[in-house]
């Protein structure tokens, strides 16, 4: 692909995104009219448009709707990133937080700290599920090297075994504290409803630097996917590499997963869409992953919201019904 297209790709996506960003602010089972939506935005920067606007309205925006919107792309983008660093590391297009592990971990911190009544308190989901994320990545790791198998089968394998126990260790909580089985079991299915303005200042901000550690490894991870022998023999330090951008990511997706809960399978429908339509230069491709990410939660909450109106689907229930079947399709095509 050209690098005129590479300039210009991005520039429609973003356009894009910004028209069903605005176009979802008006989907729900409150209807806003549209001149409502221009005079709250008009009032909120402190431009007279001659409109007045109802309260109620101006909190259905700014309260409600934007928040989850904002939440939604911000999250897909992240989730879709930390999908193509682990299918570049592991070599595996079926690879992807939520398969490894990596997401059931930072769910196990987040549901213990439920029912320690610590998700009142600032930061009180959002460190253990930070913590258990990292612990099951070096766990895996670790399990992975008892008898010195550094392959990515091997790993990937781990992870899944990892997976399914702790997802049974997460039943097991919810059946023996019963007052709290429900609070965990929605934030297990996954949801963006209840996002918050101050949720979002503390994703940004990490997303960003994650981002740009990711991107300046992008092209060790290039050559990552030639293997790890090939990779030293390029003068690239594969464990350093390797450990460093999983540890990223996965503190990433222990932030999201404690403002989200569980969301599967965006990172691997859309890396892997986004691999087979504009290759594998991981530069593009987390760029590509970036606005096909958020795109595809974004849509993804919006029919969670309204296909069953005025009652609402978790999203991990959208996002799985899409991944599900694509996951056996790629494990059908590699056989």
């Amino acid at each position: 692909m050209s690098r005129s297209k590479h300039i210009l790709y991005p520039i429609l996506f973003g356009a894009l995104l910004l028209i069903c960003s605005v176009g979802a602010i008006f989907i729900g089972v409150i209807k806003v009219p549209g001149e409502l939506v221009w005079g709250s935005f008009l009032h909120r920067f402190h431009i007279s448009g001659g409109i007045i606007v109802p309260a109620y309205y101006d909190m259905v925006i700014w309260q409600l709707r934007l928040p989850r919107i904002v939440m939604s792309l911000l999250a897909g983008a992240s989730l879709a990133v930390c999908g193509c660093v682990f299918q570049s590391i592991f070599r595996n297009p079926i690879c992807d937080p939520y398969i490894l592990g990596i997401s059931s971990g930072a769910s196990l911190g987040a549901a213990a700290a439920i029912i320690l009544g610590w998700d009142a308190m600032l930061f009180g989901i959002t460190v253990p599920a930070l913590v258990t994320a990292v612990l099951t990545l070096l766990l895996i790791m670790g399990i992975a090297r008892l008898r010195n198998r550094h392959d990515t089968q091997t790993l990937l394998l781990t992870g899944i075994a990892l997976n399914f126990l702790i997802s049974a260790v997460i039943t097991l909580l919810m059946v023996i504290n019963q007052q709290e089985m429900q609070k965990i079991f929605f934030w297990t299915m996954g949801s963006v409803a209840s996002a918050t303005w101050q949720e979002i200042a503390i994703l940004a901000p990490v997303m960003v630097i994650v981002f740009a550690v990711l991107y300046y490894f992008a092209k060790d991870l290039n050559i990552l996917q030639l293997g790890s022998e090939s990779a030293v023999s390029l003068g690239v330090n594969a464990q350093r590499t390797t450990y460093i951008t999983l540890i990223a990511s996965s503190l990433l997706i222990g932030i999201v997963v404690s403002f989200c809960g569980v969301i599967g399978f965006i990172g691997l429908i859309v890396p892997h869409i986004c691999r087979l339509i504009f290759g594998s230069n991981n530069r593009h491709l987390f760029t590509y992953s970036i606005f096909f990410g958020a795109l595809f939660l974004l849509v993804a909450d919006t029919l969670a919201r309204t296909i069953a109106a005025p009652s609402e689907l978790p999203v991990g229930s959208i996002t799985a019904l899409a991944g599900a079947p694509y996951f056996i399709y790629l494990l059908l095509k590699k056989r």
